[in-house]
């Protein structure tokens, strides 16, 4: 005999990410981690009694490409909900097809500048409230830095972040003593490293992101920046990264996120174990990449259906408005209720002989984020 939820088939679930292009080393983690929370959920069961269904999708690091796939898992795939996208560009070129055309619930895992404010949105990536306002003045304490550079790549993320740097920056009692913006494939820096030496910046903020990020880091390390005391910031730099780059072009590197293997609660630590069996090789399960946001997400979504009791999607992002997980790399998060965000654990780190040690655990951080229908 079939039942009614076998016979209304299985759960469809749309991921798109970078797989290939300058962010595949990102992208391919986030994928592995989609696969790996559907296959733990279909282990267990999956969804009202049905089964989800993997419809991944590789967005190429190209907007458009990706714009393209949303279309596809829309129109074509009728997927029920869509994960995925790294840059705030990406989010943006799947938000066109996926949400603004095809009403369709999206939730976007990565750490980024805040600001999205809609109905159908959903982050799960730490936002600037919970980066950029603990780790600036924690950072200007520690420190005694005041004056900063920002070099940075021309687009939404960056622009908005330096916004609230600058904010704090200024509010501490420093200055922002310069700030550029380059275009994404830009990979010649050396005016710039020479600004950064003749501004007399203590540290520097930096928003540059591949393929321009390696050769940005090569040059500031050449110019003798960390040596003569200078402090670099990237709050998107994780352990993936550092697999990019030789350990002393970012010794000393602080970053802040929701996560690092250097984490060691018991979940965090069996978590990583049981990836790094099922995915072995160079595509870390790392926050900066999103693959937490995508766990974070994956879980979180799952929560609410359950609650919702059926797919409908009010229901669902009505449950999802308050969904929460006890247990998730770097801790248990939750949605808060009316901002589309969540409530989780931060932390800073530093870069030491090419891994990241944990040098302050933050604790659960709210990300201030606009509340549904007062923008």
């Amino acid at each position: 005999m079939t039942t009614a939820s076998e016979s209304a088939g299985p759960i469809k679930v749309g991921v798109i990410t970078d797989q290939s292009g300058p962010l595949s080393f990102m992208g391919i983690g986030n994928a592995n981690v989609a696969r790996m929370v559907i296959d733990d959920i279909n282990a267990n069961g999956g969804l009202l009694g049905r089964e989800l269904e993997l419809y991944l999708e590789d967005s190429e690091t190209m907007d458009s490409v990706g714009a393209e796939k949303a279309t596809k898992l829309i129109q074509q795939d009728r997927v029920d909900v869509i994960f995925g996208g790294i840059y705030s560009s990406m989010r943006e070129a799947i938000k066109g097809p996926a949400v603004v055309d095809g009403k369709k619930l999206y939730i976007y895992p990565e750490q980024y500048e805040g600001q999205e404010c809609d109905p159908l949105i959903f982050c799960t990536g730490p936002v600037p409230a919970q980066q950029v306002e603990p780790l600036i003045p924690w950072l200007m304490q520690k420190t005694g830095a005041k004056s900063f550079y920002l070099p940075s790549a021309d687009y939404i993320w960056p622009h908005t972040l330096n916004r609230k740097v600058r904010e704090v920056v200024t509010a501490n009692g420093g200055a922002i003593v310069g700030e550029e913006y380059f275009p994404l494939d830009h990979t010649d820096y050396r005016a710039t490293i020479d600004k950064i030496t003749s501004s007399g910046a203590e540290v520097v903020f930096n928003t540059i992101v591949p393929p321009g990020l390696t050769p940005f880091l090569e040059l500031l390390y050449e110019s003798g920046f960390t040596r003569r005391g200078g402090s670099l910031v990237c709050t998107y730099f994780d352990e993936n990264f550092l697999n990019l780059v030789p350990a002393a072009h970012v010794e000393g590197l602080y970053s802040c996120l929701d996560y690092y293997q250097n984490v060691d609660d018991s979940f965090s630590t069996e978590l990583i174990s049981r990836y790094d069996t099922l995915y072995p090789g160079d595509a870390k399960f790392t926050a900066g990449s999103a693959c937490s946001g995508m766990f974070r997400g994956l879980r979180l979504w799952a929560a609410a259906v359950a609650e919702a009791g059926s797919l409908d999607q009010e229901d669902v992002i009505k449950a999802l408005d308050h969904a929460k997980i006890d247990h998730g790399p770097g801790g248990p998060a939750e949605m808060v209720p009316g901002q589309h965000h969540v409530r989780m654990n931060m932390y800073i780190a530093q870069a030491h002989n090419g891994r990241f040690e944990v040098v302050e655990n933050l604790g659960i951080i709210d990300p201030q984020e606009c509340v549904q229908g007062t923008q």
